[in-house]
């Protein structure tokens, strides 16, 4: 079963042939995302060196039991084992557009904003969130950085979040002599004109903070590195990782395996203990 030191120790191996011209097409934006999931699949399946598609294709299906898009999240889904969702950025510190979807710390698999596919794609209730946030600069192909994070170092419980939601959908259905319509967004104004042909969705557009900010108190970029690599997760899930895969990367002498102490993204003022790993050339 693959997870994330597997797949942080599979890109440290394949770095050089696999980081650049992630990006092909007229449609660059879509196709540099296309890229990065795809580097992201290789990473976790070890398929960075498998050239015959029916074979990658089969490795996908024995490592993966779902995969989303845009609009379907997660992207990824491994056996057993984490969710990933998969953002691309052409700034090193710009905010990460999560658009109609809250930042979440666990997935769950009564979430309204997951398909039904996703939520029988096995036997599941909760899921650890893993994001995997590239940065490709503008007007580039190659992949600068790299952050795998953990949605329990990074994200708050999402009664936080469905705490806001919920008092904005209050707040416009307390408007009168309007038909507001049950929906998965924010909310729905049937019929605002006097003729009723008329309709307001109110979407949300939900932006979380770059780790390169967030965690700046644990890692400095380095915007003159070649590229870099960081994993950052809670010691808890750390330890829980098989223990010949936790011995791999502690042995590999170009990854640094730090305990840290991050902000509980609950009570900052409290300190959870971390492991991240990081590399870099």
């Amino acid at each position: 079963m693959s997870n994330i030191l597997k797949a942080f120790i599979n890109i440290v191996n394949n770095y050089q042939s696999s980081i650049s011209t992630l990006a092909s097409g007229n449609n660059r934006a879509n196709s540099m995302g296309e890229g990065l999931e795809q580097f992201i699949q290789n990473a976790f399946a070890n398929t960075f060196e498998v050239e015959d598609e029916s074979a990658r294709l089969e490795s996908f299906e024995n490592t993966f039991s779902y995969q989303g898009n845009q609009n379907n999240p997660p992207d990824l889904i491994l056996h057993n084992s984490d969710a990933i969702e998969i953002k691309k950025l052409q700034s090193k510190s710009s905010a990460i557009a999560l658009n109609s979807s809250y930042p979440k710390a666990k997935l769950e698999a009564n979430s309204p904003m997951i398909t039904q596919k996703c939520k029988e794609c096995e036997e599941w209730s909760i899921k650890d969130m893993l994001y995997a946030i590239g940065y490709i600069p503008s007007k580039s192909d190659t992949l600068k950085s790299l952050w795998f994070v953990y949605g329990d170092c990074y994200c708050a419980d999402s009664e936080i979040y469905e705490r806001i939601k919920t008092k904005i959908s209050e707040g416009i259905n307390t408007i009168p002599y309007i038909e507001f319509a049950q929906t998965k967004e924010l909310g729905k104004v049937k019929k605002v004109d006097p003729l009723g042909i008329t309709d307001l969705r109110i979407r949300g557009m939900w932006h979380i903070a770059n780790p390169n900010k967030v965690f700046e108190y644990l890692h400095t970029y380095n915007e003159s590195s070649a590229f870099e690599m960081v994993a950052l997760m809670s010691r808890d899930k750390y330890s829980a990782m098989p223990l010949v895969d936790r011995e791999r990367v502690e042995s590999m002498e170009n990854i640094e395996v730090k305990n840290i102490k991050i902000k509980n993204p609950n009570n900052p003022v409290k300190l959870m203990d971390g492991v991240m790993l990081v590399f870099k050339i």
